[in-house]
């Protein structure tokens, strides 16, 4: 079975769009390259239709081939280089996530999950 892409998703707020933030966006697509990172999403000013953001916001998905791929592109040398410019410049909530199989449904999960829970 083929492993699922894993997605760096970042919601960024507060963004400062100075002369750093546009550097870290003229260098990331050289950082993603080598680990088969591709932009999914890259939207200024997402539509908000539940809870609160503040100032200037952007929604970022990036999707790598497998969980490898995004863990080596996110610590390499080359990102970890450029990421002050944009850490500088927002305030953020980045994570890897994994996705799921094609025709996954939600009660699938809902029992992985009741599965694993410990028993109290």
């Amino acid at each position: 079975m083929l492993e699922p892409p894993t997605y760096a998703v970042a919601l960024l707020q507060d963004l400062h769009f100075g002369a750093d933030l546009i550097e870290y966006l003229r260098q990331i697509d050289a950082t993603l390259d080598p680990y088969g990172g591709r932009f999914l999403v890259h939207q200024p000013g997402p539509t908000l239709v539940e809870g609160e953001l503040s100032g200037r916001t952007a929604l970022i998905v990036i999707a790598f081939p497998d969980r490898r791929s995004a863990t080596q592109w996110y610590d390499s040398p080359a990102y970890q280089e450029i990421l002050p410019l944009r850490t500088g410049n927002s305030r953020a909530f980045a994570l890897l996530a994994d996705g799921v199989p094609e025709h996954y449904r939600a009660a699938e999960g809902l029992a992985e999950m009741l599965a694993r829970r410990p028993v109290t």
